[in-house]
């Protein structure tokens, strides 16, 4: 099945935010954010400027 996770983690004084893919890659914020809306809002952008991420999914490979 192919999804894609987002989670804020406690980092400092806020909240880190990471993009996981069913294929195993994952990508992590070098900066924290106040709130744990803000970080998963941002990772949720980051997911929408990296549309070949997603593409790759529809491929013969799954993007696996």
């Amino acid at each position: 099945m192919t999804q894609v996770t987002l989670s804020a983690n406690p980092k400092g004084n806020g909240f880190q935010t990471k993009v996981t893919y069913s294929n195993g890659v994952s990508i992590s914020s070098a900066e924290a954010f106040p709130t744990r809306a803000e970080a998963i809002t941002f990772a949720a952008i980051k997911v929408l400027g990296m549309p070949e991420r997603l593409e790759a999914f529809d491929t013969p490979e799954g993007g696996e």
